[in-house]
């Protein structure tokens, strides 16, 4: 990987850890030096995140992080659903994939009982790891390029989760839904699991659609 592409896969992760708040302008300079390298560069790095949608360019005004809208919102909703219930539909327990699934139900499970009431940081590290268990339930599919568009839709993902300031009641009733998801698809099968993720992505957007209603009231 060349360097413009480390420096995309370096701000990036800095993106979706919320280093930086959706909306907030980036200081090319500041992040220039930061990361050691020439400006020309780092604009080849924003020009890649914009095309992920994690960043927004506005003439005279510089670059910004990407601050998620209730269209955007609707929208990734309807891809997760055609990409995730797709792949688990077309699965078997027995895929590799199954074994990570597992592995991040149990780590979710393990983090909001560590998580304290109002320990914001505690309750990401739940979201990541639900978020892991869906990565891992699109690579049943055994496609490079789904698993990397579905890289990009995740991250923007994050970053709406980022602008809701209650991450326990976004996170804490999906490791739940994981775990429903997991036991029903290795106990009844892929249409049984497969239905069991669309209930379960429908109520997921319900949840942060009612969140970014919530704080255009307040």
């Amino acid at each position: 990987m060349n360097q413009q592409g480390m420096l995309a896969d370096a701000l990036r992760q800095q993106i979706i850890d919320g280093a930086f708040a959706p909306g907030s302008r980036l200081s090319e300079s500041a992040l220039a030096e930061h990361f050691g390298v020439a400006r020309n560069t780092l604009r080849e790095a924003f020009r890649a995140l914009s095309e992920q949608g994690l960043l927004e360019h506005v003439p005279h005004r510089g670059v910004s992080v990407a601050s998620p809208s209730i269209a955007d919102v609707i929208d990734i909703y309807r891809a997760r659903r055609v990409i995730e219930c797709t792949a688990l539909l077309h699965s078997e327990p027995e895929h590799p994939s199954v074994q990570r699934m597992q592995q991040a139900v149990l780590a979710a499970e393990k983090a909001a009982r560590d998580a304290v009431h109002d320990d914001a940081g505690a309750w990401r590290e739940v979201g990541s790891a639900n978020m892991a268990f869906h990565v891992a339930l699109v690579d049943l599919a055994d496609s490079p390029r789904l698993a990397r568009t579905y890289r990009d839709l995740a991250a923007e993902l994050r970053l709406a989760f980022l602008k809701i300031d209650d991450p326990r009641s976004l996170h804490e009733p999906f490791v739940r839904k994981n775990r429903a998801v997991l036991d029903t698809f290795l106990t009844q099968g892929a249409q049984e699991g497969a239905a069991e993720l669309e209930r379960y992505l429908v109520q997921s957007e319900r949840v942060v659609l009612g969140a970014f209603a919530r704080m255009q009231l307040g």
